[in-house]
């Protein structure tokens, strides 16, 4: 049964450019040896995938599949090989052909060798960091202490014991990987793995060091400051290079990844740059109008209500949200005033209403206090 190349990328027939690329990078790093721990599976599924891509991003190859199907894309429908990649794929090998679209060696956030041996880099790491609200708006430096793999200075990171050292590996002659050749129906195959002797560094130890015991690092708790840039929200990750694990044996180390998060602020909502407030009002405030002071983030603000005030009106402060993170100058605050109606009075407050609404010509009858009435409604 002929291959659908869409089912292949798992996407739909309508599918734009950007999503069948996004697809087929994700099939990619699925079947990757470094996912599939080496299943020789993977490599034929990948030239499939590979195949389909090639094909489906490609507008006029796209057309000729879509009505024709696999036939209308080969030599007899004027459909060439695959070119590019596939041509890399058939002569060589397949992280020759991963390495060659992603342009990195192995997976993303993994542990990776050079290809010719010597020290594994360290992993990627991650770790969350608290900050308030205002740190968020304006930026900080934060003091960060975590616990992470160190290089061990009683061996210097070799991992041998004081006086010896490591020799090169028997098993791989010390490139650190074994290579496998297969003939397959579409040439010859090449394939490498890391060598098992050695663990891909092309060294092996004799004599190990007794406090980290051949690995070149121990365990330690380090503090680092942390530059929180103005302008985070909540959930954003922060990379530091260099700053995570080191690897074996005096590999380089990996990258921390710092994902913030962000307290919330009783007086605020966030949206973007922007703040959102409530300003809360009395009747004879919002009547007569009055200057009341209100709590913003740069500090203590009057604001002028103005006589005849509507619950719902919202005040604009230019320039006092939050600063922009990837742009110049801060967002706005907007502050929507709320006229309390008070749920209490006392005897010369109600009769000062009672005033009011007979100046106005409208009679009011002696209504129960409104605890009273949730009372009698239950």
């Amino acid at each position: 049964m002929p291959a659908d190349y869409y089912a292949l990328l798992g996407v739909g027939s309508d599918a734009s450019e950007e999503q069948i690329k996004r697809a087929y990078r994700k099939r990619a790093r699925e079947l990757h040896p470094d996912s599939t721990g080496g299943d020789p599976h993977s490599e034929e599924k990948f030239k499939e995938v590979t195949m389909a891509y090639e094909v489906l991003r490609d507008p006029e190859r796209r057309r000729r599949y879509d009505m024709f199907g696999p036939e209308g894309v080969s030599g007899q429908h004027g459909g060439g090989s695959m070119g590019g990649l596939g041509d890399q794929f058939f002569s060589g090998s397949f992280s020759d052909l991963f390495d060659s679209f992603f342009g990195v060696s192995g997976m993303s956030g993994s542990s990776t060798r050079s290809r010719r041996g010597g020290p594994e880099r360290g992993q990627d790491v991650e770790t969350v960091l608290n900050i308030t609200f205002e740190e968020a708006a304006f930026g900080t430096d934060k003091s960060l202490s975590v616990e992470t793999l160190v290089a061990c200075e009683d061996c210097s990171a070799s991992g041998a014991q004081l006086g010896t050292s490591a020799s090169r590996c028997p098993e791989c002659g010390g490139s650190g990987e074994l290579r496998r050749v297969r003939q397959s129906i579409l040439g010859q195959i090449v394939t490498a793995a890391p060598c098992n002797r050695c663990s891909g560094t092309g060294e092996v130890i004799a004599s190990k060091c007794s406090t980290c015991r051949g690995e070149g690092r121990v365990v330690k708790k380090v503090d680092m400051s942390v530059s929180v840039p103005a302008g985070v929200s909540d959930g954003t990750t922060l990379r530091l290079t260099g700053k995570g694990p080191v690897g074996r044996r005096g590999g380089p180390r990996g990258d921390l990844y710092v994902h913030l998060a962000v307290s919330s602020d009783a007086r605020f909502e966030r949206e973007g740059a922007d703040l959102y407030a409530e300003l809360h009002i009395s009747v004879p405030h919002a009547v007569l109008g009055a200057t009341v002071p209100f709590e913003t983030l740069d500090g203590e603000e009057l604001v002028e209500i103005p006589r005849g005030t509507q619950s719902g009106y919202v005040i604009k402060f230019r320039g006092k949200g939050v600063r922009n993170l990837n742009g110049r100058g801060r967002g706005d605050l907007y502050v929507k005033v709320a006229v309390d109606i008070p749920d209490s009075l006392s005897p010369a407050q109600e009769e000062l209403y009672r005033q009011l609404a007979k100046e106005e010509g409208a009679g009011v009858e002696a209504q129960p206090h409104r605890s009273r009435l949730r009372s009698l409604l239950s």
